[in-house]
């Protein structure tokens, strides 16, 4: 897997994000550097976990939408002698 990166604006707005819960929830203010150095080590010691949850919430979706698919062409289906 490759790296988990954020664009410049992305990782703003999550830098800001981190800032505002330390500051509001553990009433601690925190740096940029501190927020970003923090935002890093998650995406690199735990993002996987969140991406692959994603992943598997995807293939899920797409599982569903297959087999509804495949219900769909079952109706279609003419009737025949032919049996499968």
């Amino acid at each position: 897997m490759s790296m988990i990166e954020f664009s410049n604006e992305e990782k703003a707005i999550i830098v800001n994000k981190i800032k505002l819960y330390f500051r509001d929830e553990l009433e601690q203010d925190i740096g940029q550097f501190e927020a970003e150095f923090l935002l890093d080590f998650f995406s690199e010691e735990i993002g996987a976990f969140f991406y692959n949850r994603g992943l598997y919430d995807a293939q899920a979706i797409l599982e569903q939408r297959l087999e509804s698919i495949n219900e769909a062409i079952y109706e279609l289906e003419k009737p025949t002698p032919f049996r499968r």
